[in-house]
């Protein structure tokens, strides 16, 4: 089975933007002929993973560019203690959107699976309903208890968490329309979303604390661009034949796989955001600023280590062949693993230039973190691309692993925190151990297949 069709996409509101308009600077088309025709005319799975990954890959130098530049923005026009709360809040919203993230591989997972408009339709219209009602909850349970969260990030004003309550109604749901473009493999228009959402974050946070809401304008700019992503999904809603509906079967998506992913996501979000909320409560806010702006290097990182995830995911889960699965997860493995050491070598090399050239003269003492931080993003994004690969065959176990790793994330940061350098030497340690143990299955696996096809080698 392969990614669905581009002709069952999802309602376009506003208008459909060619994929040269979305991304100039690559054409598709030409990728899909150069490669994803192996010989003999088949489509080559490995090869649909790189057009994937080079079109992800484009749009999330782009989409990281916004985000970039929005940091780096209010980080100079707030300064250290005001950009901690608006990195705290930004924060909140990452660990909410493991729910988001959670509906979306279950959509993708479900389209790639099911090869009928029918199915499809009938996978995104109950998971719509659903994400609405998780959205709409959690967006309550923020504003029942924003004095709380306020109060343990030792944010004065609880109206900030209110206005990003707002956004996480519409969060949910936008994980949706995104896994029904992941799950069609339509790159090109899931990119144009991501690259919407980032552009209108800069640009709303720009005017508004320009023109003086400060801390206010820049977490309502971060609503405004969720709201405005979900409005403007590029989508094209499939056409119902009943007749063909009456006879068609689909392929539910199960509770068991919605767990998985849950239990996937949480574990991500807290491993990725959880020490930047942890150093808000424990560092003053100078210094939890400066730990937010190296954290900020290594979410860079990350996010480009995860649009190769991204793109290999409803590949891999469409792949019907075992053989065909292992060649989708060697190129996410090479891509993964060059991007990260690529990374880790320059913060090495010019730590101190880096921090004072992107954040200004109050940030470069904390230029001795970037490289280590880099170190564990990257291992971290390793262990990834294994436990996404296991999710995208099976129902996987390694999502309980990383969940349990979440767990020892917070008690090791909170037993271990007395310089920002031991909040990052806790998170390294516990990514090696938990890249190792994800390894050991597929080194295993390997190890029996080469066994066995030894043995078949072996004269009668």
């Amino acid at each position: 089975m392969q990614c669905g069709s581009n002709r069952n996409s999802l309602p376009n509101e506003k208008g459909v933007m060619s994929r040269s308009q979305v991304i100039p600077a690559i054409n598709p088309g030409i990728l899909r002929d150069l490669l994803s025709r192996a010989p003999g005319g088949e489509t080559s799975t490995g090869a649909r993973v790189v057009s994937g990954s080079i079109i992800m890959l484009a749009g999330s130098a782009l989409v990281s560019g916004f985000n970039f530049f929005f940091n780096v923005a209010m980080a100079r026009m707030l300064g250290p203690a005001r950009f901690s709360q608006v990195t705290a809040a930004a924060t909140i919203l990452m660990l909410f959107s493991a729910v988001t993230l959670s509906f979306q591989l279950v959509c993708a997972k479900f389209i790639a699976r099911n090869t009928t408009a029918y199915g499809r339709r009938r996978i995104y219209e109950k998971l719509i309903r659903r994400s609405w009602m998780f959205g709409i909850s959690l967006s309550i349970v923020l504003i029942l208890f924003s004095r709380q969260f306020a109060d343990y990030l030792q944010i004065r004003d609880n109206k900030l968490l209110i206005v990003l309550a707002l956004a996480i109604a519409f969060y949910v749901p936008l994980g949706v329309r995104r896994g029904w473009m992941q799950g069609l493999c339509e790159f090109p228009k899931l990119t144009w979303n991501f690259l919407l959402e980032a552009a209108l974050k800069l640009g709303f946070a720009l005017l508004l604390v320009y023109i003086g809401y400060g801390v206010f304008g820049a977490v309502g700019a971060l609503s405004a661009s969720v709201l405005g992503a979900y409005l403007f999904t590029v989508r094209n809603k499939p056409h119902k034949n009943e007749a063909q509906d009456a006879a068609a079967r689909f392929e539910p998506a199960s509770f068991r796989e919605g767990m998985q992913a849950i239990v996937f996501f949480v574990g991500q979000v807290v491993i990725n955001n959880i020490d930047i909320l942890m150093v808000k409560h424990f560092f003053p806010p100078a210094e939890a600023g400066i730990y937010a702006a190296v954290a900020l290097v290594g979410r860079v990182l990350y996010f480009f280590c995860w649009s190769v995830v991204s793109a290999m995911f409803p590949i891999s889960a469409g792949a019907e062949k075992e053989e065909s699965a292992w060649q989708v997860l060697r190129w996410p493995l090479l891509v993964v693993g060059a991007m990260s050491g690529i990374a880790v070598a320059v913060m090495a090399a010019f730590p101190e230039p880096i921090m004072q050239l992107l954040f200004g003269a109050n940030f470069h003492q904390s230029g001795h973190l970037l490289a280590l931080y880099a170190a564990l993003t990257g291992i971290y994004a390793l262990a990834v691309t294994l436990i996404a690969f296991e999710m995208s065959r099976k129902i996987a176990n390694t999502g309980w692993l990383q969940l349990l790793f979440s767990g020892m994330v917070v008690l090791g940061i909170a037993l271990f925190h007395s310089t920002l350098r031991d909040v990052a030497m806790v998170q390294l340690v516990l990514m090696l151990l938990l890249l190792a143990l994800v390894s050991l299955p597929f080194v295993i696996g390997h190890r029996r297949r080469r066994a066995g096809a030894g043995k078949m080698e072996e004269p009668a």
